[in-house]
């Protein structure tokens, strides 16, 4: 049927544990059954009674975010009609839907969000216990690949009982720099050879902003997204949020040379380079639009931004603002020692009031849109053409929910569909696998992260800001959310 367009809320923006992904067990080649249950004899012997047929379940999923263009609709108006007819008893219905940690809570309690939505793997282990995910074990378990998982992603999805209650599903995404190569070139600066230092980056910046008027870096600053990226930062520079101590214990360690270093760096391109983009109000959305609009010459993200871009945000081979040549993608520089990757990713939860029957088929629904395109041939291929005969990105760099080889395997399957620019992503994509990677902090994560908005929101609006000061305040308040559990 035709997805419907009822908006809710969830950005793709702030999510990791810590991640073996290099190390993952390899997932099996084999096609998964994906067809209902169905009696292979065409007769039944006289003391055999007939299956009941299945019962009929309306199941709300989510689709894109709100705003997607309507070629991303079409491509997931078919996925959906593939999916009705494998399964006829279930009728989908798709709601538009982007995560925010500002007004998650009030859906979750308020019952508005649909059957299948989409969580960061750093809200998932709160979630469970406080009751609110369904316990999807028993369906989980019934898939045939359920031992291929990489068991570090799985992890997080699982309660203390052992229990599945949400399952890796989209892409899993290392912070990364984006860059607009045009502007590069107007500045004088080689698109193919971009900054692998911070102190790079900063005089990339300058150097845009000197050339075009454009501010040559922005940073996200609101809604969590601040302090996702600052943490990001921290990790870039070898520094850590927090610390877990031998008796299971928190530690904040917000007042570490790391993230000073992140903050005095803002400061210094916005009140001596006049380099950064001075809107302390941008989040994980706005930066996009202004990045597509050719208004922002770097940010970092997550890699897998480009989709986004692409369907949401009007970045196309001819677009009026950021072209797809004029994409680029780069590692986020490492220096010192420890210094690491923030990586994140998607679990796909189902409605705590889920029936049996509404688990049975959110797992389904999991299993054909989210999981089957890593895992077997067909379903890999037909949904890369669907996506690429409607115009939409095709093989944008992600990390493995699976294992690097299987990763590999199932681009192998849809080279000829892959539309992205990838030529143009190659800082990123050489060192992808050979980066350290760190998850982000496991306690009180989102609190923490509107905390350390702050300090940036004021680096950025206040040239004599005292950093040493704001990061104190930070390290308090995080402690008591760490000490209270």
């Amino acid at each position: 049927m035709r997805s419907l367009t009822k908006p809710t809320t969830a950005v793709l923006a702030a999510s990791a544990v810590a991640i073996g992904l290099l190390s993952a067990c390899s997932a099996s080649t084999d096609a998964p059954d994906s067809t209902p249950d169905a009696s292979t004899s065409d007769e039944t012997s006289p003391d055999e009674t007939t299956p009941a047929a299945p019962q009929d379940v309306t199941l709300r999923v989510v689709s894109l975010l709100p705003g997607s263009d309507q070629a991303a609709f079409d491509a997931f108006d078919e996925r959906v009609a593939q999916f009705e007819e494998l399964y006829p008893n279930i009728d989908v219905e798709a709601e538009e839907y982007e995560w925010k940690a500002t007004t998650f809570a009030a859906q979750l309690a308020g019952g508005t969000l649909p059957d299948v939505y989409e969580i960061p793997f750093t809200d998932a282990k709160t979630l469970i216990e406080n009751g609110q995910l369904a316990d999807v074990d028993a369906q989980f378990n019934a898939l045939p690949y359920a031992g291929d998982f990489n068991e570090a992603l799985l992890e997080a999805g699982k309660g203390p009982d052992g229990h599945v209650y949400a399952i890796p599903a989209k892409s899993i995404y290392g912070v990364a720099l984006h860059y607009n190569r045009a502007l590069f070139e107007a500045a004088g600066l080689d698109p193919d050879d971009p900054p692998t230092t911070w102190d790079e980056v900063r005089a990339a910046a300058k150097a845009i902003k000197d050339a075009t008027g454009v501010a040559g870096y922005a940073q996200m600053a609101a809604d969590n997204t601040g302090g996702w990226q600052l943490t990001s930062a921290t990790y870039a520079r070898g520094g850590r949020t927090q610390v877990v101590e031998a008796d299971g214990s928190y530690t904040a360690t917000l007042t570490n040379p790391a993230t000073k270093a992140s903050l005095e760096f803002l400061r210094a391109l916005r009140w001596e380079d006049d380099s950064l983009y001075a809107d302390a109000t941008l989040n994980w959305g706005t930066i996009n639009e202004k990045f597509a609009a050719g208004q922002i010459g770097m940010y970092t993200s997550g890699s897998d931004v480009y989709t986004a871009l692409a369907e949401s945000f009007g970045v196309t081979p001819d677009s009026s603002g950021l072209k797809v040549s004029d994409y680029g993608l780069t590692a986020i520089p490492n220096e010192g020692a420890d210094s690491g990757v923030l990586v994140g990713g998607t679990l796909a939860a189902v409605n705590i009031k889920a029936d049996d029957a509404v688990k049975d088929a959110a797992v389904k629904w999991i299993d054909f849109f989210y999981l089957q395109p890593h895992l077997d041939e067909g379903p890999a291929v037909e949904n890369a053409k669907i996506r690429f005969d409607n115009g939409q990105p095709v093989g944008t760099p992600v990390l493995p929910i699976f294992s690097r080889e299987q990763y590999e395997t199932s681009l192998g399957w849809i080279e000829e569909f892959i539309n992205v620019p990838l030529e143009n992503m190659t800082g990123y994509t050489d060192v992808m696998f050979d980066q350290p990677v760190v998850g982000e902090p496991s306690a009180s994560t989102q609190e923490i992260y509107a905390l350390l908005d702050v300090p940036i929101q004021a680096v950025m609006t206040d040239q004599n800001a005292d950093v040493d000061a704001l990061l104190e305040q930070a390290q308090t308040q995080a402690q008591a959310l760490l000490d209270e559990g």
